[in-house]
Formats: C-alpha cells, sequence, structure tokens
C-alpha cells in the first residue's frame, strides 16, 4: 500500500490543489516570488478559524546584541493562572512570515492552554542571515527572563515553540542557551521542524504530497546561510541536524507528518536527543504534508496534533 493522504486533509487541500494548479512554483532561489505567494495563504489559514475574544496583546522590545530593536508581541488570557510562558517562533523557511500573520494561531493556543506565549519579530534571510535571526531570538529569550516577575511568570518555567522555521530556531535557541550557560528553558516544542540544511535528495514517495518543496529548501538555506549551506562548517546553531552532543537540552515534544520533506531529519532528531538521555515525546502522523494542521484545522489528526500540543503547553 502507498503513502497517500489523509482523506480529511485530501478534501480541505481540494480547494487549494485547484486554485494552485495553473501557478508555476516560484524558481529555486527567487525569494520575493515565495513571499508573494505565501504570506497571503499564511493570513487567510491564520484567520480561517476564530481568534478568540478573550486573549489580550500588547507588543514589547528586546535590543538584539547589534543594538536592532526586535518587536515582540504578548499574548495572555485573562484570569489565566500565573508561572509558565512560551516564547514562539513563527514558521516561513527563515525568508518570509511575520507576527502578524500568526496572531490567530499564537492567540488559540494561549486561549486554549492559558499559557501566556511571546511571539518574535526575528528578522529574515536573506536581508538578514545567520546567526542574526538566532541572537534575535536569544535576546527575545533573555527578555522574557528579565521582566519575568513583572509579567507574572516563572523563569524556571519558560518554554519555547514553533512551527517549521520556528521549530528549528526554537531547537537552535536550546542549544545556543545551553553553549553560553542560560538562560534557562524548561522545554521545547518543536512542529514539524526545520532542522537539516543537507535535506536536498527528493523521496519519491512523499513528492506529490509536499506543500513544502525541494526547491524551498534549496532557497531558503542559502538564504540563511550562504555558501555554508550544506558544506562541512554549519553550526548546530544554524542547523541543529548538526548537532553531535545533546546532552542536557530541554525535553523536547517534537512531531511531523510522514508526506513532508523534514520527516527524516525530525525523526533523527528525536533518536539524537533520546540517545542523549533528553525526555522526548515524539508522534509522527501519517497521511499528513506540512503545515497540515492549519490548512486541515477540522481533520481527525490536526485536532488530535493540537490536542497534544495544548496537552503539553499545560505540562510546563
Amino acid at each position: 500500500m502507498a503513502l497517500s493522504l489523509d482523506l480529511e486533509i485530501a478534501a480541505a487541500l481540494a480547494p487549494m490543489a485547484g486554485a494552485m494548479a495553473d501557478v508555476t512554483p516560484p524558481a529555486v532561489g527567487d525569494i520575493a516570488a515565495r513571499r508573494a505567494l505565501w504570506e497571503p495563504i499564511i493570513g487567510a489559514a491564520g484567520t480561517a478559524q476564530p481568534i478568540p475574544a478573550d486573549v489580550k496583546t500588547s507588543d514589547h522590545h528586546a535590543t538584539s546584541d547589534d543594538g536592532a530593536r526586535i518587536r515582540m508581541r504578548w499574548y495572555t488570557k485573562e484570569g489565566a493562572a500565573t508561572g509558565p510562558a512560551v516564547l514562539f517562533f513563527h514558521g516561513g523557511g527563515y525568508i518570509f512570515g511575520h507576527i502578524d500573520l500568526f496572531d490567530g494561531p499564537v492567540a488559540r493556543y494561549v486561549s486554549t492552554s492559558g499559557v501566556p506565549m511571546l511571539s518574535v519579530e526575528y528578522r529574515r534571510a536573506p536581508e538578514h542571515p545567520f546567526p542574526t535571526p538566532l541572537e534575535d531570538a536569544y535576546a527575545a529569550l533573555r527578555w522574557l527572563h528579565e521582566h519575568a516577575d513583572e509579567l507574572d511568570v516563572d523563569p524556571d518555567r519558560i518554554g519555547v515553540m514553533g512551527d517549521s522555521a520556528g521549530g528549528g530556531m526554537a531547537a537552535a535557541l536550546t542549544i545556543l542557551a545551553r553553549e553560553r550557560g542560560g538562560p534557562k528553558i524548561a522545554r521545547q516544542i518543536l512542529l514539524m521542524p526545520m532542522l537539516d540544511d543537507r535535506t536536498t535528495t527528493p523521496d519519491p514517495h512523499i513528492a506529490p504530497y509536499l506543500l513544502w518543496s525541494y526547491d524551498d529548501s534549496l532557497t531558503a538555506w542559502p538564504a540563511l546561510l550562504g555558501e555554508a549551506a550544506g558544506g562541512p562548517d554549519v553550526p548546530a546553531t544554524a542547523a541543529p541536524a548538526r548537532l553531535e552532543d545533546a546532552t542536557g537540552l530541554p525535553p523536547a515534544y517534537i512531531e511531523v507528518g510522514q508526506l513532508d520533506v523534514f520527516r527524516d531529519e525530525d525523526t533523527a532528531y528525536a533518536t539524537k536527543l533520546s540517545r542523549a538521555g533528553v525526555p522526548v515525546e515524539f508522534h509522527l502522523h501519517p497521511g499528513a504534508p506540512h503545515e497540515f494542521d492549519s490548512i486541515a484545522f477540522n481533520s481527525d489528526v490536526a485536532r488530535r496534533a493540537v490536542t497534544d500540543r495544548i496537552r503539553v503547553l499545560k505540562s510546563i
């Protein structure tokens, strides 16, 4: 029996597939076309479900290592218990996306879990290549720790979370924080994370179902890493799959669809963490492509995935 889309996901994707049937995929290296194509789709997906009325937001700024002001958005649920908090990094292959486009998903996580989140407007490649996006993330982590008291946050219960490139960012931040001796990260929640710049050989079993393609990866990683992409000198803080020693990293929740370019690197990362004694919860969702949860949010697999994420958020 061959791999195939989950039937509910296939039904949700059908209108999108029809609309995009006549769209020529952007060429490798064409970042502007990818921004033009995907940002409206992300925005529409984010508002396809109701944005909770019980979540309030406020914008703040951290200062990165080069003096840049990094915008961040703090989401809180009225009446929620104090304690944990999560630093959230949006997806977009490091080359597209803004926190405004992810207001819906982040607010829904906060409303359902009660856990406040700080969403980070990290600077994007290629205008800002590695390590700038990660240094922005580190500045946000430091800011959240420094302001924990006034935000009613327990600094021992701060987690990091992200999807796709944001998941890679969250993973990389745990490695960087370990290297620098803090600030503490209590949990890493990695949703279909983008971890390995060497994933360039197409898998014919999943090629027909890809939403994020190999060409997208061949565009995104060089945008972030320049000529170093795919070579021997990429650090684990840029591509966490390069990590050799995972000892002492925070407990991880990792999930990915079986029809996702990032499947193999995510599976391998879960194993790598496990072998270093890091507690890991790992889910491989059959029939699910990249970002299945935002496209087919009423599907059984998406509901199960979101329920798992909320459970983990509450456990920080």
